[in-house]
Protein backbone atom coordinates (compact mmCIF):
# COMPACT_ATOMS: atom_id res chain seq x y z
CA UNK A 1 0.00 0.00 0.00
CA UNK A 2 2.89 2.41 0.86
CA UNK A 3 4.43 0.93 -2.07
CA UNK A 4 1.54 2.07 -3.88
CA UNK A 5 1.05 5.51 -2.74
CA UNK A 6 4.88 6.49 -2.73
CA UNK A 7 4.70 5.56 -6.57
CA UNK A 8 1.68 8.06 -7.63
CA UNK A 9 2.69 10.46 -5.49
CA UNK A 10 6.42 10.47 -7.52
CA UNK A 11 4.42 10.40 -10.57
CA UNK A 12 2.36 13.73 -9.08
CA UNK A 13 5.33 14.98 -8.37
CA UNK A 14 7.09 14.25 -11.68
CA UNK A 15 3.87 15.82 -13.40
CA UNK A 16 3.90 19.10 -11.70
CA UNK A 17 7.98 19.36 -12.08
CA UNK A 18 7.49 18.80 -16.34
CA UNK A 19 4.63 21.10 -15.73
CA UNK A 20 6.84 23.57 -14.39
CA UNK A 21 9.51 23.29 -16.30
CA UNK A 22 7.22 23.65 -19.34
CA UNK A 23 5.86 26.99 -18.17
CA UNK A 24 9.52 27.95 -17.46
CA UNK A 25 10.47 27.45 -20.72
CA UNK A 26 7.83 28.97 -22.40
CA UNK A 27 8.39 32.03 -19.92
CA UNK A 28 12.16 31.57 -21.44
CA UNK A 29 11.14 31.69 -25.05
CA UNK A 30 10.14 35.42 -24.66
CA UNK A 31 13.32 37.30 -26.09
CA UNK A 32 13.31 40.76 -26.98
CA UNK A 33 14.39 40.03 -30.37
CA UNK A 34 13.44 36.91 -32.36
CA UNK A 35 15.45 36.44 -36.10
CA UNK A 36 13.45 35.29 -39.11
CA UNK A 37 13.37 31.65 -38.73
CA UNK A 38 11.95 31.88 -35.24
CA UNK A 39 9.02 34.03 -36.94
CA UNK A 40 8.62 31.01 -39.74
CA UNK A 41 8.75 28.62 -36.86
CA UNK A 42 5.80 30.49 -34.76
CA UNK A 43 3.96 31.62 -37.52
CA UNK A 44 0.28 30.81 -37.07
CA UNK A 45 0.59 29.74 -33.74
CA UNK A 46 -2.19 30.38 -31.41
CA UNK A 47 -1.14 32.85 -28.60
CA UNK A 48 1.16 34.65 -30.81
CA UNK A 49 0.63 37.92 -32.75
CA UNK A 50 2.27 39.72 -35.05
CA UNK A 51 1.82 43.38 -35.46
CA UNK A 52 3.21 44.78 -39.27
CA UNK A 53 3.98 48.49 -38.96
CA UNK A 54 4.15 48.37 -42.84
CA UNK A 55 1.78 51.76 -44.89
CA UNK A 56 -1.48 49.72 -45.27
CA UNK A 57 -0.96 49.61 -49.00
CA UNK A 58 2.62 47.71 -48.48
CA UNK A 59 0.78 45.59 -45.98
CA UNK A 60 -1.71 44.51 -48.05
CA UNK A 61 0.13 43.83 -50.70
CA UNK A 62 2.32 41.13 -48.61
CA UNK A 63 3.01 40.71 -45.00
CA UNK A 64 4.03 37.75 -42.72
CA UNK A 65 0.50 35.39 -42.79
CA UNK A 66 -1.90 35.84 -40.34
CA UNK A 67 -0.09 39.58 -38.98
CA UNK A 68 -2.04 42.40 -38.24
CA UNK A 69 -1.32 45.59 -39.42
CA UNK A 70 -1.41 49.00 -37.25
CA UNK A 71 -0.82 52.35 -37.79
CA UNK A 72 2.13 54.10 -35.49
CA UNK A 73 1.73 57.47 -36.04
CA UNK A 74 -2.39 57.06 -36.08
CA UNK A 75 -3.86 54.62 -34.20
CA UNK A 76 -3.06 55.52 -30.46
CA UNK A 77 0.43 54.65 -29.14
CA UNK A 78 1.50 57.98 -28.67
CA UNK A 79 -0.65 61.58 -29.06
CA UNK A 80 -0.07 65.40 -28.91
CA UNK A 81 -0.82 66.37 -24.85
CA UNK A 82 -3.14 69.58 -24.51
CA UNK A 83 0.12 71.59 -23.86
CA UNK A 84 0.92 70.78 -27.42
CA UNK A 85 3.97 68.69 -26.56
CA UNK A 86 3.78 66.15 -29.19
CA UNK A 87 4.35 62.56 -29.36
CA UNK A 88 3.54 61.24 -25.50
CA UNK A 89 2.91 58.39 -23.94
CA UNK A 90 -0.98 58.31 -23.76
CA UNK A 91 -2.45 60.04 -20.67
CA UNK A 92 -5.14 57.71 -20.40
CA UNK A 93 -5.30 54.12 -21.29
CA UNK A 94 -8.41 53.18 -21.67
CA UNK A 95 -8.53 53.66 -25.96
CA UNK A 96 -4.88 52.41 -26.17
CA UNK A 97 -6.20 49.05 -24.49
CA UNK A 98 -8.74 49.09 -26.80
CA UNK A 99 -7.06 49.39 -29.91
CA UNK A 100 -4.74 46.68 -28.62
CA UNK A 101 -7.53 44.21 -27.89
CA UNK A 102 -9.23 44.44 -31.33
CA UNK A 103 -5.61 43.82 -32.55
CA UNK A 104 -6.66 40.28 -31.17
CA UNK A 105 -4.39 40.65 -28.43
CA UNK A 106 -4.66 39.76 -24.88
CA UNK A 107 -2.85 39.40 -21.82
CA UNK A 108 -2.11 35.87 -22.38
CA UNK A 109 -0.60 36.70 -26.21
CA UNK A 110 3.32 36.93 -26.95
CA UNK A 111 3.56 39.85 -29.45
CA UNK A 112 5.76 40.09 -31.82
CA UNK A 113 6.31 43.83 -33.23
CA UNK A 114 7.27 43.99 -37.09
CA UNK A 115 8.63 47.27 -38.18
CA UNK A 116 9.26 47.96 -41.83
CA UNK A 117 13.18 47.24 -40.77
CA UNK A 118 14.84 49.75 -43.56
CA UNK A 119 16.50 51.85 -40.78
CA UNK A 120 17.34 52.50 -37.08
CA UNK A 121 14.48 55.11 -36.97
CA UNK A 122 12.25 52.41 -38.42
CA UNK A 123 13.13 50.23 -35.72
CA UNK A 124 12.24 52.80 -33.37
CA UNK A 125 8.32 52.23 -34.29
CA UNK A 126 9.44 48.56 -32.83
CA UNK A 127 11.31 49.74 -29.75
CA UNK A 128 8.88 52.90 -28.57
CA UNK A 129 5.89 50.06 -29.07
CA UNK A 130 8.22 47.26 -27.36
CA UNK A 131 8.64 49.90 -24.66
CA UNK A 132 4.84 51.23 -24.40
CA UNK A 133 3.88 47.17 -23.81
CA UNK A 134 6.37 47.04 -20.87
CA UNK A 135 4.40 50.53 -19.17
CA UNK A 136 0.94 49.07 -19.75
CA UNK A 137 2.85 45.95 -17.65
CA UNK A 138 2.87 43.68 -20.83
CA UNK A 139 6.18 41.36 -20.86
CA UNK A 140 5.09 38.65 -23.24
CA UNK A 141 6.65 41.31 -26.59
CA UNK A 142 9.54 40.55 -28.74
CA UNK A 143 10.63 42.47 -31.70
CA UNK A 144 11.77 41.13 -34.62
CA UNK A 145 15.35 41.89 -35.50
CA UNK A 146 15.65 43.20 -38.58
CA UNK A 147 12.06 43.75 -39.16
CA UNK A 148 9.89 42.95 -42.93
CA UNK A 149 13.09 43.85 -44.44
CA UNK A 150 14.95 41.23 -42.97
CA UNK A 151 12.15 38.71 -43.54
CA UNK A 152 11.42 39.21 -46.95
CA UNK A 153 15.45 39.65 -48.24
CA UNK A 154 15.08 35.53 -48.75
CA UNK A 155 12.34 35.73 -51.19
CA UNK A 156 10.94 32.17 -50.42
CA UNK A 157 9.61 32.97 -47.11
CA UNK A 158 6.12 33.20 -47.22
CA UNK A 159 4.22 35.85 -47.30
CA UNK A 160 0.14 36.64 -47.30
CA UNK A 161 -2.00 39.64 -48.71
CA UNK A 162 -5.13 41.43 -47.95
CA UNK A 163 -5.77 42.15 -44.60
CA UNK A 164 -6.52 40.25 -41.59
CA UNK A 165 -9.34 40.75 -39.53
CA UNK A 166 -8.61 39.21 -35.58
CA UNK A 167 -11.28 38.15 -33.07
CA UNK A 168 -11.09 41.08 -30.75
CA UNK A 169 -10.11 40.72 -26.80
CA UNK A 170 -9.70 42.20 -23.76
CA UNK A 171 -6.91 43.63 -22.55
CA UNK A 172 -6.09 44.71 -19.50
CA UNK A 173 -3.52 47.34 -18.48
CA UNK A 174 -1.29 46.65 -15.35
CA UNK A 175 0.54 50.16 -15.67
CA UNK A 176 4.56 50.07 -14.50
CA UNK A 177 4.30 54.04 -13.27
CA UNK A 178 8.20 53.77 -12.23
CA UNK A 179 8.75 53.47 -15.99
CA UNK A 180 7.06 56.43 -16.99
CA UNK A 181 9.96 59.51 -16.33
CA UNK A 182 8.40 62.69 -16.54
CA UNK A 183 10.21 66.03 -16.90
CA UNK A 184 10.43 66.90 -12.72
CA UNK A 185 11.84 63.46 -12.42
CA UNK A 186 15.05 64.42 -15.43
CA UNK A 187 15.31 67.60 -12.96
CA UNK A 188 15.52 65.54 -10.17
CA UNK A 189 18.12 62.96 -12.01
CA UNK A 190 20.12 65.74 -13.19
CA UNK A 191 20.45 67.34 -10.08
CA UNK A 192 21.44 64.10 -8.32
CA UNK A 193 24.17 63.30 -11.43
CA UNK A 194 22.68 60.64 -13.14
CA UNK A 195 24.06 60.33 -16.08
CA UNK A 196 21.38 61.67 -19.50
CA UNK A 197 22.14 60.09 -22.89
CA UNK A 198 21.06 62.06 -26.09
CA UNK A 199 20.39 59.18 -28.68
CA UNK A 200 20.07 61.91 -31.24
CA UNK A 201 22.20 62.21 -34.33
CA UNK A 202 25.12 64.49 -32.84
CA UNK A 203 24.14 67.31 -34.94
CA UNK A 204 21.51 67.81 -32.82
CA UNK A 205 23.03 67.26 -29.96
CA UNK A 206 25.78 69.65 -30.65
CA UNK A 207 22.76 72.75 -31.47
CA UNK A 208 23.68 72.51 -35.34
CA UNK A 209 20.25 71.51 -36.21
CA UNK A 210 17.05 70.91 -34.18
CA UNK A 211 13.66 69.31 -34.07
CA UNK A 212 10.40 71.49 -35.62
CA UNK A 213 8.99 71.69 -32.18
CA UNK A 214 11.82 72.11 -29.78
CA UNK A 215 12.37 75.85 -28.76
CA UNK A 216 15.96 75.69 -28.56
CA UNK A 217 19.04 74.20 -30.42
CA UNK A 218 21.44 71.95 -28.45
CA UNK A 219 21.27 69.16 -25.68
CA UNK A 220 20.30 68.60 -22.21
CA UNK A 221 23.60 70.10 -20.26
CA UNK A 222 26.08 66.94 -19.32
CA UNK A 223 24.32 64.91 -21.60
CA UNK A 224 26.41 62.13 -23.63
CA UNK A 225 25.69 61.52 -27.11
CA UNK A 226 25.31 58.02 -28.37
CA UNK A 227 23.58 58.35 -31.31
CA UNK A 228 20.49 55.43 -32.36
CA UNK A 229 22.40 54.85 -36.12
CA UNK A 230 25.00 53.44 -33.52
CA UNK A 231 22.94 50.38 -32.20
CA UNK A 232 22.26 48.85 -36.03
CA UNK A 233 24.16 47.05 -38.36
CA UNK A 234 24.92 50.53 -40.97
CA UNK A 235 22.13 52.38 -39.06
CA UNK A 236 19.90 49.92 -40.75
CA UNK A 237 17.26 47.11 -38.90
CA UNK A 238 19.78 44.42 -37.45
CA UNK A 239 20.82 45.30 -34.40
CA UNK A 240 24.53 45.07 -33.22
CA UNK A 241 26.01 41.82 -31.28
CA UNK A 242 26.86 42.63 -27.89
CA UNK A 243 30.65 43.26 -27.98
CA UNK A 244 30.00 45.57 -31.03
CA UNK A 245 27.70 47.67 -28.68
CA UNK A 246 29.87 47.85 -25.27
CA UNK A 247 33.02 48.81 -27.38
CA UNK A 248 30.47 51.33 -29.07
CA UNK A 249 29.43 52.11 -25.39
CA UNK A 250 32.72 52.91 -24.63
CA UNK A 251 33.61 55.10 -27.22
CA UNK A 252 30.52 57.29 -26.14
CA UNK A 253 31.95 57.22 -22.38
CA UNK A 254 28.23 55.73 -21.74
CA UNK A 255 28.31 52.60 -18.98
CA UNK A 256 26.58 49.73 -19.63
CA UNK A 257 24.82 49.48 -16.10
CA UNK A 258 23.57 52.39 -13.52
CA UNK A 259 20.77 54.73 -13.66
CA UNK A 260 20.59 56.47 -17.06
CA UNK A 261 17.91 58.46 -19.12
CA UNK A 262 17.73 58.07 -22.59
CA UNK A 263 16.26 60.83 -24.65
CA UNK A 264 15.83 62.34 -27.77
CA UNK A 265 13.03 64.67 -29.35
CA UNK A 266 9.81 62.95 -28.86
CA UNK A 267 11.17 59.75 -27.26
CA UNK A 268 11.38 57.59 -30.57
CA UNK A 269 14.61 57.11 -31.16
CA UNK A 270 15.88 57.39 -27.81
CA UNK A 271 13.60 54.51 -27.14
CA UNK A 272 16.33 52.52 -29.30
CA UNK A 273 19.27 53.45 -27.23
CA UNK A 274 16.76 52.29 -24.00
CA UNK A 275 15.98 48.88 -26.04
CA UNK A 276 19.61 48.54 -25.88
CA UNK A 277 20.65 49.61 -22.78
CA UNK A 278 17.50 47.87 -21.01
CA UNK A 279 16.70 44.82 -23.22
CA UNK A 280 19.65 43.56 -25.37
CA UNK A 281 22.19 44.92 -22.76
CA UNK A 282 20.56 43.86 -19.35
CA UNK A 283 21.06 47.37 -17.44
CA UNK A 284 17.27 47.49 -15.54
CA UNK A 285 18.04 51.05 -14.63
CA UNK A 286 17.85 52.47 -17.73
CA UNK A 287 14.95 54.38 -18.42
CA UNK A 288 13.31 56.40 -21.36
CA UNK A 289 12.38 59.97 -21.27
CA UNK A 290 9.40 60.35 -23.92
CA UNK A 291 9.30 64.16 -23.63
CA UNK A 292 12.85 64.37 -24.32
CA UNK A 293 13.68 67.87 -25.97
CA UNK A 294 10.22 68.99 -27.05
CA UNK A 295 9.11 68.89 -23.91
CA UNK A 296 12.40 70.11 -22.18
CA UNK A 297 12.58 73.12 -24.56
CA UNK A 298 8.96 74.05 -24.96
CA UNK A 299 7.97 74.29 -21.51
CA UNK A 300 11.46 75.40 -20.59
CA UNK A 301 12.88 72.11 -18.04
CA UNK A 302 16.04 73.54 -17.96
CA UNK A 303 19.61 74.41 -19.27
CA UNK A 304 19.92 73.29 -22.84
CA UNK A 305 23.96 73.10 -23.90
CA UNK A 306 24.83 74.07 -27.33
CA UNK A 307 28.52 72.93 -28.42
CA UNK A 308 28.04 74.67 -31.61
CA UNK A 309 26.49 78.04 -32.35
CA UNK A 310 26.47 79.14 -35.85
CA UNK A 311 27.11 82.74 -36.85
Amino acid sequence: MKKRMATKLHALLGGALVLLFTSLQAFAAVEPLVDVEWAKANTGKPGVVFIDFQPATDYLRGHIPGAVNSNYGKDGWREERADKVPDMLPAKFDALADMIGKLGIDNQTHVVLVPPGMSSTDMGIGTRVYWTFKVLGHDKVSLLDGGMAAYTRDKKNPLQAGGAKPEAKSFKVDVRKEMIVTMDDVKKAKAAGVLLVDNRPEDQFAGINRHPKATESGTIEGAKNLPNTWMTVNGMGEFRKRAQLEQLYKVAAVPTSGEQINFCNTGHWASVGWFVSSELMGNKKAKLYDGSMTEWTMLKGGSVEQKVKLQ
